[in-house]
């Protein structure tokens, strides 16, 4: 179960580089403007804001690796990380759009019942 809750975590953690990268350096870019579903003029006016979300999600996927670099003893790193990442999926599902819910929230959702259920083995 070990393997499969480090799994999942890792694939958060790329998950979150892949947001960090999207929102930092291709916000106004077309790769930005489809993954988001904004204009030029939008994107625009928000690459501040957006860079700035974009260094969180690096924050958070640092935080994951740095849990699965601890290994056994990256329990509560692993925990408190992935619960910050469940909370903004929420948070962004019920403010910003309810696809997050999905690409964000139950990624990490999944990742804390397998960090759960790896206690022991």
């Amino acid at each position: 179960m070990t393997m499969a809750a480090n799994g999942v975590i890792g694939l958060v953690a790329l998950l979150h580089l892949y947001f960090m990268v999207l929102e930092m350096f291709f916000w106004t870019k077309p790769l930005g403007l489809k993954a988001f579903g904004l204009t030029q003029e939008q994107a625009d006016q928000s690459q501040t804001l957006a860079a700035n979300q974009g260094l969180y999600n690096g924050f958070l996927a640092a935080g994951l690796i740095w849990g699965l670099w601890l290994g056994a003893a990256g329990f509560h790193i692993k925990l408190f990380f992935l619960t910050c990442v469940l909370i903004a999926g929420i948070y962004g599902a019920v403010t910003a759009n309810r696809k997050i819910l999905f690409v964000q929230a139950l990624p990490a959702a999944v990742g804390l019942i397998l960090l759960w259920l790896s206690i022991g083995g």
